[in-house]
């Protein structure tokens, strides 16, 4: 019956915003209470759950997409983002754009969170996308797919990073084994999926307010080398506190220290700062200018921060409503392959529950006894687990509607391209995996 109700919530939410074409907040909001009268949560708890739900989605994502904004914003109004969009065609080639962004992906992603990434690195597409006048998902695409791919998959990412923990597997063999699946997927799907004459047909225009228009002379950009660091700097201090957690002891002074600046918000807020330092001067000489773009930047934010606030009220209610549990109860006695089982239960929670983050750490509690039992390596177990954590991204997550928002998409669409792409990871991640266990099970 839970799961009944998980395909009922998603009807309607698609009826509300499909046909009705209602606003994704309401529609979300509405689902939620819907949601949680099916499951007999008390009237008076319901708005307690969904505010929750939303606060808690809001403050891990809304200082990183308003600060990451801002400095995006700073970037593209200095002409640095048009510079790096310049300087990465002129090297590779309009013909090697995807395998540029593709590459740019990976190196943020390893070390940064999805949305952080994708803040950062989602002007630099539109400024692309100007530039060449190239199709915006034969940009955006290769770059949201290399960012699933390393958030999903890879530790020290806080899902995967988590299960290792959990299972207490290596880091480093996790990592390791991990990019031998995710490099060759991740290329597969981004130059797969962007050539599939359906996807070559949806032509989505950049929003309104989130990308500077104004074209720059090349006297008037900033170099190469200046814009890169500034684009680098929250990456080079994140991926610092990183590889401290990796290698470092808990009470050591400096791992405490970069715990604080190498956190998302810390390090975009630093890049913000000295992005406004570097490059200011080239938006306006007083400050007020630069001011100016960091608010301009946030006014489009808001409704997708309600959106994304509200995919997190729905999750809350489906976790809280014990949908979780209901998962956990009925693949207790499933025979299969051990990996099997850890990708389908993490696939299925990630369904029902919509974040990544959520699905893998609730997976692994459930197949921690199966994967101590089975004798596979346990780094296999905690690519098992993440690759199903990344299937199936539809109306349920946040990221969902963060992908579809940024991108200007329908919601058909968004099912159309993020859901396929998506499940089309997970599943050639668990071939993977099970190809990886033959060589080293």
């Amino acid at each position: 019956m839970p799961l009944l109700y998980v395909a009922l919530a998603v009807v309607l939410l698609l009826i509300l915003m499909i046909p009705l074409k209602m606003n994704g907040f309401i529609a979300l909001i509405l689902t939620s209470i819907f949601v949680g009268f099916l499951v007999g949560m008390p009237m008076e708890q319901i708005w307690e759950v969904i505010g929750d739900g939303l606060g808690g989605q809001l403050s891990g994502t809304a200082l990183i997409v308003g600060i990451g904004a801002m400095l995006g914003t700073v970037l593209a109004d200095a002409g640095a983002a048009q510079r790096i969009a310049t300087s990465l065609v002129n090297k590779m080639g309009i013909k090697r754009v995807q395998l540029a962004i593709l590459i740019t992906a990976f190196v943020l992603g390893v070390t940064m969170f999805f949305e952080v990434a994708f803040v950062l690195l989602i002007p630099l597409v539109f400024v692309l996308v100007r530039q060449t006048k190239l199709n915006l998902l034969w940009i955006a695409l290769p770059m949201a797919i290399g960012l699933s791919t390393t958030h999903s998959f890879l530790p020290p990412h806080p899902g995967p990073a988590a299960v290792v923990g959990v299972f207490e597997a290596d880091m480093g063999l996790t990592l390791l084994y991990g990019l031998f699946i995710a490099i060759p997927v991740a290329t597969f799907i981004a130059y797969t999926w962007t050539r599939v004459p359906f996807f070559k047909k949806i032509n989505p225009t950049i929003p309104e307010g989130l990308v500077s228009t104004k074209q720059f002379k090349e006297e008037e950009l900033p170099s190469f080398g200046v814009s890169l660091f500034v684009a680098l700097i929250p990456v080079v201090l994140i991926a610092i506190d990183a590889v401290n957690t990796i290698f470092l002891p808990e009470d050591n002074g400096f791992r405490h220290i970069m715990s604080f600046i190498g956190a998302s918000e810390t390090a975009l807020l630093i890049g913000l700062l000295i992005s406004m330092w570097l490059l200011g001067p080239r938006i306006g000489r007083p400050l007020k200018d630069v001011m100016k773009s960091c608010s301009d930047a946030v006014k489009p934010m808001a409704m997708i921060l309600l959106v994304i606030g509200a995919g997190g009220a729905f999750k809350s209610i489906l976790v809280e409503g014990g949908i979780a549990d209901y998962i956990k109860l009925i693949t207790d006695d499933w025979a299969m392959s051990p990996i099997i089982l850890a990708w389908l239960i993490a696939a299925l929670l990630r369904i029902a529950l919509g974040s990544a983050t959520v699905a893998v750490m609730t997976a692994a509690g459930v197949v921690l006894p199966i994967a101590q039992a089975s004798g596979i390596p346990m780094e296999l177990m905690v690519l098992a687990v993440s690759c199903g954590s990344v299937a199936f991204s539809h109306v349920t997550d946040p990221g969902f509607w963060m992908f579809k928002e940024f991108l200007n998409l329908t919601v058909t669409d968004a099912i159309k391209v993020r859901t396929t792409y998506t499940t089309a990871l997970g599943i050639l991640g668990l071939i993977g995996v099970l190809i990886l266990n033959m060589f080293i099970g």
